[in-house]
Protein backbone atom coordinates (compact mmCIF):
# COMPACT_ATOMS: atom_id res chain seq x y z
CA UNK A 1 0.00 0.00 0.00
CA UNK A 2 1.25 3.65 -1.05
CA UNK A 3 2.64 5.79 1.99
CA UNK A 4 -0.01 8.33 2.12
CA UNK A 5 2.56 11.09 3.27
CA UNK A 6 3.61 11.28 -0.38
CA UNK A 7 0.70 13.51 -0.67
CA UNK A 8 -0.31 12.59 -4.29
CA UNK A 9 -3.40 11.59 -6.01
CA UNK A 10 -4.16 10.69 -9.33
CA UNK A 11 -7.54 11.64 -10.37
CA UNK A 12 -8.86 10.63 -13.54
CA UNK A 13 -11.99 12.54 -15.21
CA UNK A 14 -15.23 11.01 -17.04
CA UNK A 15 -17.24 11.46 -20.18
CA UNK A 16 -17.53 15.06 -21.43
CA UNK A 17 -13.48 16.12 -20.51
CA UNK A 18 -12.95 14.84 -24.18
CA UNK A 19 -11.72 16.61 -27.12
CA UNK A 20 -10.55 15.92 -30.60
CA UNK A 21 -6.69 15.19 -30.80
CA UNK A 22 -6.90 14.27 -27.14
CA UNK A 23 -4.68 11.32 -27.64
CA UNK A 24 -1.95 12.65 -29.96
CA UNK A 25 -1.56 15.39 -27.32
CA UNK A 26 0.01 13.11 -24.75
CA UNK A 27 3.74 13.45 -26.14
CA UNK A 28 6.25 11.08 -27.10
CA UNK A 29 7.30 9.36 -24.14
CA UNK A 30 7.83 5.65 -24.35
CA UNK A 31 5.42 4.56 -21.55
CA UNK A 32 2.69 6.72 -23.14
CA UNK A 33 3.52 4.93 -26.70
CA UNK A 34 3.54 1.22 -24.95
CA UNK A 35 0.23 2.11 -23.58
CA UNK A 36 -1.69 2.59 -26.37
CA UNK A 37 0.08 0.16 -28.22
CA UNK A 38 -1.25 -2.38 -25.75
CA UNK A 39 -4.51 -1.24 -25.73
CA UNK A 40 -4.36 -1.46 -29.59
CA UNK A 41 -3.72 -4.84 -29.36
CA UNK A 42 -6.37 -5.78 -27.06
CA UNK A 43 -8.71 -3.65 -29.09
CA UNK A 44 -7.75 -5.28 -32.21
CA UNK A 45 -7.69 -1.78 -34.12
CA UNK A 46 -4.92 1.50 -33.75
CA UNK A 47 -6.62 3.43 -30.39
CA UNK A 48 -4.56 7.02 -31.76
CA UNK A 49 -7.95 6.28 -34.90
CA UNK A 50 -10.35 6.74 -32.16
CA UNK A 51 -9.67 10.72 -31.07
CA UNK A 52 -11.03 12.23 -34.01
CA UNK A 53 -13.52 14.90 -33.98
CA UNK A 54 -16.05 12.21 -36.19
CA UNK A 55 -15.31 8.84 -33.85
CA UNK A 56 -15.94 10.99 -30.48
CA UNK A 57 -19.47 10.84 -31.94
CA UNK A 58 -19.71 7.49 -29.97
CA UNK A 59 -19.43 6.46 -26.81
CA UNK A 60 -17.07 3.91 -27.22
CA UNK A 61 -14.92 5.66 -28.59
CA UNK A 62 -15.31 8.48 -26.00
CA UNK A 63 -14.32 6.27 -23.46
CA UNK A 64 -12.00 3.81 -24.41
CA UNK A 65 -10.21 7.32 -25.37
CA UNK A 66 -10.51 8.71 -21.56
CA UNK A 67 -9.28 4.95 -20.44
CA UNK A 68 -6.30 5.59 -22.69
CA UNK A 69 -5.40 8.64 -21.97
CA UNK A 70 -5.40 8.51 -18.23
CA UNK A 71 -3.86 5.34 -18.04
CA UNK A 72 -0.77 6.14 -20.84
CA UNK A 73 -0.16 9.40 -18.65
CA UNK A 74 0.03 7.75 -15.59
CA UNK A 75 2.13 5.01 -16.70
CA UNK A 76 4.87 7.39 -17.86
CA UNK A 77 4.47 9.12 -14.23
CA UNK A 78 4.71 6.37 -12.48
CA UNK A 79 8.20 5.78 -14.77
CA UNK A 80 9.49 9.07 -13.54
CA UNK A 81 9.13 8.11 -10.22
CA UNK A 82 6.08 10.08 -9.51
CA UNK A 83 3.29 7.46 -8.17
CA UNK A 84 -0.13 8.34 -6.21
CA UNK A 85 -0.51 7.17 -2.80
CA UNK A 86 -4.71 7.64 -3.32
CA UNK A 87 -6.05 7.31 -6.84
CA UNK A 88 -9.72 8.22 -7.81
CA UNK A 89 -12.08 8.54 -11.40
CA UNK A 90 -15.08 10.47 -11.97
CA UNK A 91 -17.99 7.89 -13.89
CA UNK A 92 -15.37 6.06 -16.85
CA UNK A 93 -12.35 7.39 -14.79
CA UNK A 94 -12.78 4.94 -12.27
CA UNK A 95 -11.56 2.23 -14.52
CA UNK A 96 -8.36 3.91 -15.31
CA UNK A 97 -7.85 4.61 -11.35
CA UNK A 98 -8.33 0.69 -10.91
CA UNK A 99 -5.77 -0.01 -13.21
CA UNK A 100 -3.04 2.37 -11.71
CA UNK A 101 -3.71 1.21 -8.47
CA UNK A 102 -3.63 -2.66 -9.50
CA UNK A 103 -7.16 -3.69 -9.01
CA UNK A 104 -7.85 -4.69 -13.09
CA UNK A 105 -5.32 -5.30 -15.68
CA UNK A 106 -5.34 -2.96 -18.95
CA UNK A 107 -6.73 -5.53 -21.22
CA UNK A 108 -9.30 -6.63 -18.97
CA UNK A 109 -10.55 -3.20 -18.66
CA UNK A 110 -10.30 -1.99 -22.16
CA UNK A 111 -12.60 -5.20 -22.50
CA UNK A 112 -15.05 -3.85 -19.80
CA UNK A 113 -14.86 -0.23 -20.54
CA UNK A 114 -16.01 -1.43 -24.49
CA UNK A 115 -18.95 -3.43 -23.28
CA UNK A 116 -20.05 -0.48 -20.82
CA UNK A 117 -20.42 1.76 -23.74
CA UNK A 118 -21.63 -0.45 -26.24
CA UNK A 119 -24.53 -1.76 -22.96
CA UNK A 120 -25.07 2.23 -22.52
CA UNK A 121 -25.49 2.75 -26.04
CA UNK A 122 -27.87 -0.34 -27.17
CA UNK A 123 -30.44 1.13 -23.92
CA UNK A 124 -30.82 4.76 -24.55
CA UNK A 125 -30.10 5.79 -27.79
CA UNK A 126 -32.36 9.12 -28.27
CA UNK A 127 -34.48 11.25 -25.84
CA UNK A 128 -32.07 10.91 -22.51
CA UNK A 129 -29.39 12.64 -21.26
CA UNK A 130 -27.69 14.27 -18.41
CA UNK A 131 -27.75 18.38 -17.35
CA UNK A 132 -26.25 20.06 -14.78
CA UNK A 133 -27.73 22.78 -12.42
CA UNK A 134 -24.99 25.54 -10.62
CA UNK A 135 -25.86 27.75 -7.78
CA UNK A 136 -28.48 25.40 -5.81
CA UNK A 137 -28.35 22.70 -3.59
CA UNK A 138 -28.16 18.93 -3.69
CA UNK A 139 -31.61 19.05 -1.34
CA UNK A 140 -32.76 21.54 -3.60
CA UNK A 141 -32.49 20.05 -6.84
CA UNK A 142 -33.74 16.81 -5.81
CA UNK A 143 -36.96 18.55 -4.20
CA UNK A 144 -37.53 19.87 -7.72
CA UNK A 145 -36.33 16.27 -9.17
CA UNK A 146 -39.28 14.67 -6.99
CA UNK A 147 -42.04 17.15 -8.22
CA UNK A 148 -41.16 16.42 -11.95
CA UNK A 149 -40.73 12.59 -12.04
CA UNK A 150 -43.28 10.25 -13.72
CA UNK A 151 -42.63 6.64 -15.04
CA UNK A 152 -43.25 8.12 -18.39
CA UNK A 153 -40.86 10.53 -18.52
CA UNK A 154 -38.24 9.89 -15.18
CA UNK A 155 -35.57 12.08 -13.78
CA UNK A 156 -33.14 11.31 -11.12
CA UNK A 157 -30.44 13.45 -8.67
CA UNK A 158 -27.27 12.17 -10.36
CA UNK A 159 -23.42 13.63 -9.79
CA UNK A 160 -22.64 15.91 -7.06
CA UNK A 161 -19.81 17.55 -8.51
CA UNK A 162 -19.95 20.13 -5.68
CA UNK A 163 -21.74 21.52 -3.25
CA UNK A 164 -23.83 23.41 -5.67
CA UNK A 165 -23.33 21.95 -8.71
CA UNK A 166 -25.49 19.03 -9.34
CA UNK A 167 -26.03 16.83 -12.45
CA UNK A 168 -29.46 15.36 -13.26
CA UNK A 169 -30.19 12.37 -15.46
CA UNK A 170 -33.07 11.44 -17.28
CA UNK A 171 -35.71 11.97 -20.04
CA UNK A 172 -35.04 15.20 -21.94
CA UNK A 173 -38.59 15.96 -21.55
CA UNK A 174 -38.44 15.95 -17.46
CA UNK A 175 -35.11 17.52 -17.54
CA UNK A 176 -36.31 20.39 -19.30
CA UNK A 177 -38.67 21.11 -16.76
CA UNK A 178 -36.15 20.89 -13.74
CA UNK A 179 -33.96 23.47 -15.56
CA UNK A 180 -36.86 25.63 -16.14
CA UNK A 181 -37.74 25.38 -12.66
CA UNK A 182 -34.20 25.32 -11.05
CA UNK A 183 -33.76 29.02 -13.64
CA UNK A 184 -36.98 30.07 -11.78
CA UNK A 185 -35.39 29.38 -8.48
CA UNK A 186 -32.38 31.42 -8.92
CA UNK A 187 -29.30 28.56 -10.61
CA UNK A 188 -26.92 30.64 -11.78
CA UNK A 189 -26.76 28.15 -14.71
CA UNK A 190 -28.51 25.51 -16.06
CA UNK A 191 -27.05 23.62 -19.50
CA UNK A 192 -27.34 20.31 -21.35
CA UNK A 193 -24.56 18.13 -20.79
CA UNK A 194 -22.45 16.75 -24.37
CA UNK A 195 -23.87 13.11 -23.44
CA UNK A 196 -26.59 11.68 -24.42
CA UNK A 197 -27.35 8.55 -21.80
CA UNK A 198 -28.80 9.08 -18.31
CA UNK A 199 -25.66 7.35 -16.78
CA UNK A 200 -25.62 7.54 -12.84
CA UNK A 201 -29.62 6.86 -12.11
CA UNK A 202 -31.59 3.51 -11.60
CA UNK A 203 -32.37 3.41 -15.45
CA UNK A 204 -28.86 2.11 -16.10
CA UNK A 205 -28.97 -0.80 -13.57
CA UNK A 206 -29.28 -3.16 -16.56
CA UNK A 207 -25.92 -2.14 -17.68
CA UNK A 208 -24.40 -2.29 -13.95
CA UNK A 209 -25.75 -5.77 -14.05
CA UNK A 210 -23.99 -6.92 -16.74
CA UNK A 211 -20.73 -5.03 -15.98
CA UNK A 212 -21.21 -6.63 -12.52
CA UNK A 213 -20.90 -10.42 -14.16
CA UNK A 214 -17.86 -9.69 -16.40
CA UNK A 215 -15.86 -8.08 -13.23
CA UNK A 216 -16.21 -11.86 -11.64
CA UNK A 217 -14.78 -13.22 -14.11
CA UNK A 218 -11.75 -11.66 -14.44
CA UNK A 219 -8.13 -11.56 -12.11
CA UNK A 220 -8.64 -9.03 -9.48
CA UNK A 221 -5.39 -7.86 -7.26
CA UNK A 222 -5.95 -5.99 -3.95
CA UNK A 223 -5.08 -2.38 -4.63
CA UNK A 224 -1.38 -1.13 -4.31
CA UNK A 225 -2.64 2.37 -3.81
CA UNK A 226 -5.81 3.59 -1.62
CA UNK A 227 -9.05 3.87 -4.22
CA UNK A 228 -11.68 6.09 -3.20
CA UNK A 229 -15.06 5.29 -4.64
CA UNK A 230 -17.64 6.88 -6.68
CA UNK A 231 -21.18 5.44 -4.92
CA UNK A 232 -20.19 5.66 -1.07
CA UNK A 233 -16.86 8.13 -1.68
CA UNK A 234 -15.06 6.08 0.95
CA UNK A 235 -11.35 4.92 0.56
CA UNK A 236 -11.50 1.57 -0.46
CA UNK A 237 -8.76 -1.11 0.15
CA UNK A 238 -10.62 -4.26 -1.17
CA UNK A 239 -10.54 -5.36 -4.50
CA UNK A 240 -14.32 -6.88 -3.58
CA UNK A 241 -15.27 -3.41 -2.96
CA UNK A 242 -13.25 -1.47 -5.68
CA UNK A 243 -15.20 -4.24 -8.02
CA UNK A 244 -18.61 -3.16 -7.01
CA UNK A 245 -17.97 0.47 -7.45
CA UNK A 246 -16.95 0.07 -11.04
CA UNK A 247 -19.93 -2.25 -11.97
CA UNK A 248 -22.46 0.08 -10.10
CA UNK A 249 -21.31 3.71 -10.28
CA UNK A 250 -23.12 3.98 -13.59
CA UNK A 251 -26.78 3.05 -12.20
CA UNK A 252 -25.67 5.85 -9.12
CA UNK A 253 -24.88 9.15 -8.58
CA UNK A 254 -21.25 10.23 -8.47
CA UNK A 255 -20.18 11.70 -5.03
CA UNK A 256 -17.28 13.39 -6.63
CA UNK A 257 -17.45 16.33 -4.35
CA UNK A 258 -17.46 14.02 -1.47
CA UNK A 259 -14.23 12.25 -3.07
CA UNK A 260 -12.04 14.38 -3.54
CA UNK A 261 -12.81 15.63 0.36
CA UNK A 262 -12.48 11.67 1.26
CA UNK A 263 -8.87 12.55 -1.28
CA UNK A 264 -7.41 15.77 0.74
CA UNK A 265 -8.13 14.20 4.37
CA UNK A 266 -6.21 10.99 3.86
CA UNK A 267 -3.32 13.51 3.26
CA UNK A 268 -3.55 13.97 -0.25
CA UNK A 269 -2.73 17.92 -0.72
CA UNK A 270 -1.97 17.42 -4.67
CA UNK A 271 -4.15 16.24 -7.07
CA UNK A 272 -2.52 15.20 -10.60
CA UNK A 273 -5.20 15.26 -13.52
CA UNK A 274 -4.86 13.10 -16.15
CA UNK A 275 -5.48 14.10 -19.36
CA UNK A 276 -7.85 15.26 -21.11
CA UNK A 277 -8.90 18.44 -19.83
CA UNK A 278 -9.22 20.30 -16.96
CA UNK A 279 -12.56 20.13 -15.31
CA UNK A 280 -11.77 18.26 -11.76
CA UNK A 281 -9.31 20.82 -11.43
CA UNK A 282 -11.76 23.53 -12.12
CA UNK A 283 -13.81 21.82 -9.35
CA UNK A 284 -10.91 21.33 -6.67
CA UNK A 285 -9.44 24.96 -6.95
CA UNK A 286 -13.27 26.24 -6.27
CA UNK A 287 -14.17 23.74 -3.32
CA UNK A 288 -11.09 22.71 -1.61
CA UNK A 289 -9.02 25.74 -0.91
CA UNK A 290 -6.26 23.27 1.29
CA UNK A 291 -5.91 21.31 -1.91
CA UNK A 292 -3.63 22.17 -5.20
CA UNK A 293 -4.52 20.21 -8.13
CA UNK A 294 -2.86 20.44 -11.72
CA UNK A 295 -4.24 19.36 -14.89
CA UNK A 296 -1.85 17.53 -17.19
CA UNK A 297 -3.52 18.36 -20.22
CA UNK A 298 -1.13 17.84 -22.65
CA UNK A 299 0.63 15.05 -21.10
CA UNK A 300 3.54 14.42 -19.00
CA UNK A 301 5.62 17.18 -20.33
CA UNK A 302 8.83 18.40 -18.44
CA UNK A 303 7.48 21.64 -16.65
CA UNK A 304 4.61 19.36 -15.13
CA UNK A 305 7.22 16.77 -14.00
CA UNK A 306 9.33 19.00 -12.54
CA UNK A 307 6.21 21.05 -11.02
CA UNK A 308 4.97 16.91 -9.42
CA UNK A 309 8.78 16.49 -7.78
CA UNK A 310 8.67 19.76 -6.41
CA UNK A 311 5.12 19.49 -4.78
CA UNK A 312 5.86 15.64 -3.53
CA UNK A 313 9.31 16.67 -2.04
CA UNK A 314 7.62 19.32 -0.36
CA UNK A 315 5.80 16.57 2.18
Amino acid sequence: MGNLAVSLAFVFPGQGSQSPGMLHRLGDHPAIARTLDEISEALGADIREFDSAERLQSDVAVQISLLSAGVATAQALSEQDIKPAAVSGLSVGAFAAAVIAGVLSLRDAVHIVKLRAEEMMKLYPEGYGLSAIVGLSEAQVASMVRAVYSDRNPVFVGNINAPQQIVIAGSNAAMEQVLAEARRRGARKTVRLNVSIPSHCPLLQPVAHILGKELGKVHLSQPRSVYVGNISARAMRAKEAIAFDLANNIAHGVRWHDATTVLAELGCQVFLEMPPGHVLSDLARENLSDVKSLPLETGPTAKVLDSARREQGRT
